[in-house]
């Protein structure tokens, strides 16, 4: 029979150093600020901030449209008309309000 030869204790610290210092940078990988699981998040409020932009930039285009049909240079009667009735409640002469 043979002796077994253990491992010195220096060595063991040594590899349970570097498998806790492994452990610990896979787990940054997955869960830290910059890890997967964080960027997968991120992916998603983008998704959700680039709707939101959209419908905001719909509301802009709308009200810019809105506008230049009011200007000096561009007169739209109608939409003047329907303007005139909703802010200031005006009536024609002609016309009846039932309440």
């Amino acid at each position: 029979m043979t002796p077994q030869k253990r491992l010195p204790i220096g060595a063991a610290l040594l590899l349970f150093l570097a498998l806790g210092m492994g452990l610990y940078f896979a787990l940054a990988a997955l869960q830290g600020d910059f890890g997967l699981f964080r960027r997968a998040q991120i992916v998603d409020e983008r998704e959700i901030l680039q709707q939101q932009l959209d419908v905001l930039n719909a509301k802009v285009a709308r009200a810019e449209n809105l506008a230049l049909r009011l200007s000096d240079g561009y007169l739209d009667l109608d939409l003047l008309d329907q303007q005139a009735r909703q802010v200031l409640g005006l009536l024609r002469a002609d016309e009846i309000v039932i309440r």
